[in-house]
């Protein structure tokens, strides 16, 4: 537990206010979207400025406090769960748009600020924020730089990482560091910004970004391809990027995943679909006709046994909304909801979509299947009940083997989740004992006494 003098020296710092010490109030940072277990910590700060935050960091750094920055906590993979004797570090109030630019199209944030609401600030200056996690909602750009989330739409426009042109964070020691620039080119000494996207809090404490924007698209055609069988919607994933077309969105869905999000979104989605694709192309007019001419000729060859286009806005974001509720549809079934994001080269997606039917059989596992097949990224989703320990080691043994899949095919642990607390002791086979030991040789010298968000992403230091 931190010192009463500690806690003092917060509040000095940000307000007595924005320092949380009762328990109740702790517990509720105690975890985040993994199934893993809560670690309520020692205290909750929210700092509201810039400043305040840097003294905060100070604070841990020479009391040696661990402390975990939080956005909205949606991550799934356990990236802000505390220390028991550490601190949750809040950034709500840190939430504003600094600057927007539409001439030379950047935006310059606070880490806090709700991924959506700067879209749609964004996008009411005709211009376009393209990165779309699910949480989006919810979800801080400051946490989405930290685990450099993805989205519906990373196939044709990338993820976070792809619009980060600068930061300024703070190091360990709470020492204000300035990387990248707000021009289109910069190559000013270490590429920083790179070193700290996806670093999920581990290396140093974000309290600006400056993000890219592009264009809004002029035109968008959005179609549904209904599917008897779930690989034929697998193989058409893969000829369309073999046709070398390029979607805004390539989303796949099984059966039940379909009528999970049915029976929770009404969103007209076909129950008796073995498996459904959702696409939407977008870019110049007729560009797009020519695209979604050919995506629909696709579909059809390889089984599709209907197609339907959205007539209007409306109707599509309708069945868009619908899709980015499949989380919380497939949640409603089950007291626990297991969500993994096992992401594979594009053309290995049949093999992929195939290896998790397999496993669930094999282990007698409820796996929901949909995700961001286009760019190889699916969402295996294991429903069970943590409670039942028998099924809950088979759960344990599913996931294993659908990370050794992905791997064998020539994938990744994890295309938008992070690695966390969840993954991390996985990390290994990926990469290389050696691989480790130079991120941890890194760590160790930025982060000596090991204070930020310790023993995530690469295990402890």
């Amino acid at each position: 537990m931190v010192s009463k003098h500690f806690i003092k020296a917060l509040a000095d710092v940000v307000g007595k206010d924005n320092v949380f010490v009762d328990e109740a109030d702790r517990a509720v940072y105690a975890y985040d979207a993994a199934v893993l277990d809560p670690v309520v910590p020692a205290a909750v700060v929210r700092p509201v400025t810039a400043e305040s935050l840097g003294r905060v960091v100070r604070l841990c750094h020479d009391n040696e406090v661990p402390l975990t920055v939080r956005g909205a906590g949606t991550n799934l993979s356990g990236g802000t769960i505390p220390k028991a004797h550490g601190v949750v570090v809040l950034t709500n109030a840190l939430n504003r748009i600094l600057e927007l630019n539409v001439e030379d199209l950047y935006a310059v944030v606070e880490p806090g600020l709700i991924t959506a609401k700067f879209a749609a600030a964004v996008e009411a200056h005709g211009l376009f924020y393209p990165p779309d996690p699910g949480s989006q909602a919810v979800s801080t750009l400051g946490g989405n730089v930290a685990e450099n989330a993805g989205g519906l739409r990373g196939l044709k426009y990338g993820v976070t990482r792809d619009y980060v042109m600068g930061l300024e964070f703070f190091d360990a020691h709470g020492d204000a560091i300035k990387t990248g620039a707000r021009t289109v080119k910069c190559v000013t000494g270490y590429n920083l910004a790179s070193l700290l996207v996806g670093s999920e809090g581990t290396l140093g404490v974000i309290y600006k970004i400056v993000l890219k924007l592009i264009p809004q698209p002029q035109h968008r055609k959005s179609m549904m391809a209904i599917f008897d069988s779930v690989s034929g919607a697998s193989q058409t994933v893969a000829a369309i990027i073999a046709e070398k077309i390029l979607p805004a969105t390539l989303e796949f869905l099984d059966n039940f995943t379909i009528r999970a999000v049915e029976s929770f979104s009404r969103a007209g989605l076909p129950t008796d679909a073995a498996a459904m694709l959702l696409i939407e192309v977008d870019g110049h007019p007729a560009q797009v006709e020519e695209d979604a001419a050919k995506v629909e000729a696709i579909c059809r060859r390889l089984g599709a046994q209907r197609l339907r286009v959205a007539q209007t806005a409306q109707e599509r974001d309708k069945v868009w909304e619908a899709r980015r509720a499949a989380l919380s549809a497939l949640a409603k079934l089950k007291p626990t909801v297991v969500l993994e994001d096992a992401t594979v080269p594009r053309s290995r997606i049949p093999d992929m979509v195939q290896a998790v039917q397999e496993i669930a059989a094999k282990y007698n596992l409820t796996i929901g299947t949909f995700g961001h097949a286009g760019d190889g990224n699916l969402h295996p989703t294991i429903l069970t009940d943590r409670r039942h320990t028998e099924e809950w080691h088979r759960v344990e043994r599913a996931v294993e083997e659908i990370f050794d899949r992905a791997l064998a095919l020539g994938g990744t642990l994890s295309g938008e989740h992070g690695i966390g607390l969840a993954k991390a002791p996985f990390m290994v086979k990926e990469t290389t004992r050696a691989t480790l030991e130079y991120a941890r040789r890194i760590k160790r010298a930025l982060d000596p006494k090991n204070i930020l968000n310790p023993g995530k992403v690469i295990g402890e230091a």
